[in-house]
C-alpha cells in the first residue's frame, strides 16, 4: 500500500510536458559561403535534447547563400514547422532577407551575421555577432599604434564588403587615409587587376574587406606580387579553410576575432575563457584537432541566447508553438544580462539587440598555419 501511494504521489507531482519546442537553424551549406554553413553545423550538432523537462527539436535548411532561398526557408520553418526561434543565417546578405519575414510573423531570430537593424525593425531581430564597427576598430587602432597612415581596401563587392568599406572609412577618419578602394565578386577567379591597382598606390597596409575561402584570394596575389606591407582580414575568415586554400600566402595575416579562437591562450582574466575552452574542448572532441572557429563559436552563442529566452518561456507556463510562448521567448532574449558565452559577453535591452561587450575582441595573426594570440 505504501508503495502505491509513493507511486500515487510521484504522478500527481510531476508536471506534464508542455510541447516540444521546435528550433529552426538557416546556414549556407552550400555555395561560395558554405565554409561559414558548415560551422554552424558544427555547433548545432552539440546542441541539448532537452530544456528544462521540454524535448527541443532542431530543424536545420540550407539557404545555399542565396538570399531568395533564405526567405523561403523562414518562411517553411515558420508556417510548416511552427518553430520558436530561428537561428541563422551566416551572411548579412541573407540575415537581411529573412529579418522581415521573422519580425511579421513575430518569430525571434538570433542572427549568426552581424546583421544592424534599428527601430520597429529591430523588435525580433537579435544576433550573436559582434558588429562590423567594433572588430575594424580593433584593427585601425593596431595600424596606428605602428605608425600606418595609409591603407589600401579590397573586398567583396557585396553588402558585406560594403559595410567592412564603411566601418574603415569611419575608424580612420583624420587618422589614416585610404588609397585604393577596389572590389571583387565571391565567385571571381581572379583579383590580378585589383591587386595590382591597389599595389600602385602603395599602401602602408592593406585591408581585406571579404570572408570565407575567397577572402584568401587578395593576400595570395597580394604576396606573390610582391606586396610586403602588413595585411589585415576581417573577422569573417577564421576557419580552418581559410588556412588550408590560403596556405604560407596567408602567414602573418592579422585579424580581429572573438576570443573562442584562442581560447586556451587568452589570460585568465579574460572573462570568457573558461566558456571557451569548455566549449572548444567539445567541438574539437567531436570533429577533431583545431577544428574550432569563431563561426561555430557565434553559432553556439546564438544558441545560448535562445536557450535564455526559451527559459523565460518556459517559467511563464506558456506552450510551444504558440504566439505567447514566440512572445515571451523574445522578452526573455531582451532582458539577457551579462551572458558568459564561449565568444563573447551579452546583455542585451530594448535599444540594442546585439548587445556584444567590445573587451571581448582580440587581435590574432596567423602564425605556422595556426590562429595565435597577438593581444
Amino acid at each position: 500500500m505504501k508503495k502505491l501511494l509513493a507511486l500515487t504521489g510521484a504522478t500527481l507531482i510531476a508536471m506534464p510536458a508542455l510541447a516540444d519546442i521546435n528550433v529552426g537553424v538557416i546556414a549556407s551549406l552550400t555555395g561560395p559561403a558554405a565554409a561559414l554553413g558548415a560551422e554552424t553545423k558544427k555547433a548545432v550538432a552539440l546542441f541539448p535534447a532537452t530544456v528544462g523537462k521540454e524535448k527541443v527539436n532542431y530543424i536545420v535548411l540550407d539557404d545555399g547563400t542565396d538570399p531568395t532561398n533564405a526567405v523561403k526557408n523562414a518562411r517553411k520553418l515558420i508556417s510548416e514547422d511552427k518553430v520558436d526561434v530561428i537561428l541563422g543565417p551566416n551572411l548579412i546578405s541573407t540575415a537581411m532577407a529573412i529579418a522581415d519575414v521573422a519580425n511579421g510573423e513575430k518569430t525571434p531570430m538570433v542572427s549568426v551575421a552581424p546583421l544592424d537593424v534599428s527601430g520597429d525593425k529591430r523588435q525580433f531581430i537579435f544576433r550573436s555577432e559582434p558588429s562590423a564597427d567594433l572588430m575594424v576598430n580593433r584593427v585601425v587602432a593596431d595600424m596606428l599604434e605602428n605608425g600606418a597612415k595609409t591603407v589600401g581596401f579590397i573586398g567583396f563587392s557585396d553588402s558585406w564588403g560594403e559595410l567592412l568599406l564603411k566601418a574603415l572609412t569611419k575608424a580612420g577618419e583624420g587618422k589614416l587615409k585610404i588609397v585604393a578602394t577596389e572590389r571583387y565578386g565571391r565567385a571571381d577567379p581572379s583579383v590580378q587587376a585589383q591587386v595590382l591597382k591597389v599595389m600602385a598606390a602603395k599602401p602602408d597596409v592593406v585591408f581585406v574587406g571579404a570572408s570565407g575561402t575567397p577572402a584568401a584570394m587578395p593576400q595570395i596575389t597580394l604576396r606573390e606580387r610582391g606586396y610586403k606591407g602588413r595585411i589585415y582580414q576581417s573577422h569573417g575568415v577564421t576557419s580552418k579553410e581559410f588556412l588550408r586554400v590560403g596556405g604560407k600566402f596567408v602567414e602573418g595575416a592579422l585579424i580581429p576575432v572573438g576570443p573562442v579562437l584562442v581560447a586556451e591562450q587568452l589570460p585568465d582574466s579574460h572573462p570568457t575563457k573558461k566558456a571557451g575552452v569548455a566549449f572548444v574542448k567539445e567541438l574539437e572532441a567531436k570533429n577533431g584537432p583545431d577544428s574550432r572557429s569563431t563561426f561555430a563559436g557565434a553559432s553556439w552563442d546564438a544558441w545560448l541566447l535562445a536557450r535564455h529566452g526559451i527559459e523565460a518561456a518556459l517559467a511563464k507556463k506558456h506552450k510551444p508553438g504558440t504566439p505567447e510562448f514566440r512572445a515571451a521567448l523574445r522578452d526573455g532574449i531582451e532582458q539577457t544580462s551579462k551572458l558568459v558565452g564561449s565568444n563573447g559577453v551579452y546583455t542585451m535591452g530594448a535599444a540594442d539587440h546585439a548587445g556584444y561587450d567590445p573587451a571581448a575582441i582580440v587581435l590574432i595573426k596567423v602564425e605556422n598555419n595556426r590562429w595565435t594570440l597577438v593581444k
